[in-house]
C-alpha cells in the first residue's frame, strides 16, 4: 500500500500485532494514531512517529468518542480504523466462569463496535474499517468457547456494518488469523512449530492491502490468514 498520508487509527496498537500494523503503515507513508488500554507500549515496542493514546478503555463509549475525536484531530482527519484490541483465555465451560465470557465479549467485540461507532462521524467515502476475527471461530474447539463466541460476533458485526455503510462507499472487512506468532503464544505453546504460525507482518500486509485503493471493491469479507496451521 502506498500510504499517501492516509490517516489511520489503530486500536490495541501497543501489542505485537498492533505495533506491526502501525510500523507497516508508517513505512508506507501513512499517519497513525495508536490507541491502547495499556498506559504505554512495553519496552522494545517501537511505534515510531505514531501519535500515542494510552490508558483508554475502548469498551466505554464516552472514552472511545473522546479519544477517537482527539486522534482524528491530531491526524487532521480520519481515513481508516483498524480494530485490533483483543484478548484470549483458554477455559472449558465446565470449569470456567461466566465472567470470562463477559470479559472476552467486552474486549474482542464491544471495543470494535464502540470504536467504529465513534469513528463514523469522521469517516467519509473511500474510508476503511478492518476488524480482527479468528479462524477458530468458524469451528470452535474445546476450551475456546468464550473466545470464539466473541470472535463470531466480530464476524457478524463486520458483515452487518459493511451492509450499512456500502452506500457511503466505506468498506468493512475482517481478517481471520490462525495462531499468531507472538511472544505470549510462544510462551504458552513452547513445543509448537512456530514456523507454521502466521506472522504479524503477514497480517499487517493484508491489512494494508485492505486499506488501499486497490481493495475498494472488497467489503463484508471474512478473510482467513492462517499461515500453515
Amino acid at each position: 500500500m502506498r500510504g499517501d498520508n492516509k490517516r489511520i487509527v489503530i486500536t490495541g496498537a501497543f501489542g505485537t500485532l498492533g505495533a506491526a500494523v502501525a510500523q507497516a503503515a508508517l513505512a508506507a507513508g501513512a499517519k497513525v494514531a495508536a490507541i491502547d488500554r495499556a498506559d504505554a507500549p512495553p519496552a522494545g515496542v517501537d511505534l515510531g512517529a505514531a501519535q500515542r493514546f494510552g490508558g483508554i478503555d475502548l469498551a466505554d463509549a464516552a472514552q472511545a468518542k473522546t479519544v477517537i475525536d482527539a486522534a482524528a484531530a491530531s491526524l487532521g482527519g480520519l481515513d481508516a480504523l483498524v480494530n485490533i484490541a483483543g484478548a484470549f483465555r483458554w477455559e472449558t465451560v465446565a470449569d470456567g466462569k461466566p465472567e470470562t465470557w463477559d470479559l472476552l465479549y467486552r474486549i474482542n467485540l464491544r471495543t470494535a463496535v464502540v470504536a467504529s461507532q465513534a469513528a463514523l462521524a469522521h469517516l467519509h467515502a473511500g474510508s476503511r474499517i478492518v476488524n480482527i476475527g479468528a479462524n477458530s471461530a468458524i469451528k470452535a474447539g474445546a476450551g475456546v468457547g468464550a473466545y470464539t463466541a466473541a470472535k463470531s460476533g466480530v464476524m457478524r458485526f463486520t458483515e452487518s456494518l459493511a451492509e450499512e455503510l456500502k452506500e457511503r462507499d466505506i468498506t468493512v472487512n475482517a481478517l481471520l488469523p490462525s495462531i499468531i506468532d507472538t511472544p505470549p503464544n510462544r510462551k504458552d505453546m513452547p513445543k509448537a512449530d512456530f514456523d507454521k504460525w502466521v506472522k504479524p507482518q503477514q497480517l499487517a500486509d493484508v491489512i494494508l492491502f485492505l486499506l488501499s485503493d486497490q481493495a475498494s471493491a472488497i467489503t463484508g469479507a471474512l478473510i482467513p490468514v492462517v499461515g500453515r496451521v
